[in-house]
Parts: C-alpha cells; sequence; structure tokens
C-alpha cells in the first residue's frame, strides 16, 4: 500500500496549545483573549484556533523577552508581565 503524504496542520486547538504549554485550559484562553497569542474563533460555536505560526510567534516572543529580563537583571517577568509593561 503506497504511502500517503498527510500535510502537516496548519491550526492547533486550545488543548493542544495547553499540553505543549503545560497550561491550563483557561490560561490559553486568557492569552487569546489578551491578544497575547493570536487565534480566531471560526463556527458558529465560536471554537477557537491557533495558527502553528502564531504559537511559534508567541513561543520567540517569550524566549526574547526571557532573554531581554534576564539581561536587565530582573528575576521573573512572564510574557503577560511585559505585555502590559509595553515590551
Amino acid at each position: 500500500m503506497p504511502a500517503t503524504n498527510k500535510p502537516a496542520a496548519r491550526f492547533m486547538t486550545i488543548e493542544q496549545v495547553a499540553e505543549a504549554l503545560s497550561v491550563g485550559i483557561p490560561q490559553v484562553r486568557s492569552l487569546l483573549k489578551s491578544g497575547e497569542l493570536r487565534g480566531l474563533q471560526i463556527g458558529a460555536r465560536g471554537l477557537w484556533r491557533i495558527g502553528v505560526q502564531d504559537f511559534e510567534d508567541y513561543i520567540a516572543e517569550a524566549y526574547r523577552q526571557t532573554a531581554d529580563s534576564i539581561a536587565s537583571g530582573a528575576s521573573e517577568l512572564s510574557v503577560a508581565d511585559a505585555a502590559a509593561a509595553g515590551r
């Protein structure tokens, strides 16, 4: 039987993002509602979907902000704290 080439997933569910980040679903919903993590609501039920690239961008920004906080001598700075501070 020939192998089928299944395209890579373009979107992630809230559950997949929560698992990847080791956080709860409410935290992911909070990130989406604040705009810190980009996503879109689809369908009549308004299910959230997060683009894989948007997820990767969020991770890259978190790494950048962590590096900045370490360089500035800050002990711990969450992505949400940095966003609130205008970084």
